[in-house]
């Protein structure tokens, strides 16, 4: 069985994203009309962003959880330029990503852990692992030369 280690992470998020719509995972109104982050100068052009960025935080909540709100904030952030001087890092909107962590919940693929910040549950890490096998046989059917990964 292979992991989300295992597959590139475009592919594994593309098809989550995908997943996800077909779910019941709640778009918020608001997002046509808002920016990522005070980083950012327009608002997403993809008009599926809200479920690509769902899939992205459950995949780093996976790699790196227990993990919280602030710390994803800082990972989706990045550099606003200030005049003339270098770039200074500026997080992403906190919202976004609360109102994406607590629709995975809603769906049982997220759990709280108490003053730690949010891992995977059980549901969630057997759904991205069977995924992950699912892409990585497509990508051998491709490339035979990848069957030593399985």
């Amino acid at each position: 069985m292979a992991k989300v280690y295992d597959v590139p992470a475009d592919v594994l998020i593309g098809k989550l994203a995908d997943i996800l719509k077909n779910e019941d995972i709640p778009a918020p109104s608001w997002i046509p009309f808002v920016k990522t982050g005070a980083h950012a100068d327009k608002p997403p052009q993809n008009r599926d962003w809200w479920y690509t960025r769902c899939a992205s935080i459950m995949r780093k909540i996976y790699l790196h959880g227990p993990i919280g709100i602030n710390e994803l904030r800082k990972d989706y952030g990045g550099g606003k330029p200030s005049g003339y001087g270098a770039a200074h890092h500026k997080d992403a909107g906190g919202a976004i990503i609360r109102n994406a962590i607590h629709g995975l919940e809603k769906l049982g693929y997220l759990e709280k852990v108490e003053k730690k910040g949010r891992v995977v549950s059980k549901h969630g890490m057997q759904k991205l692992d069977r995924l992950a096998t699912e892409i990585l046989k497509e990508m051998i059917v491709e490339n035979p030369q990848l069957k030593v990964y399985t």
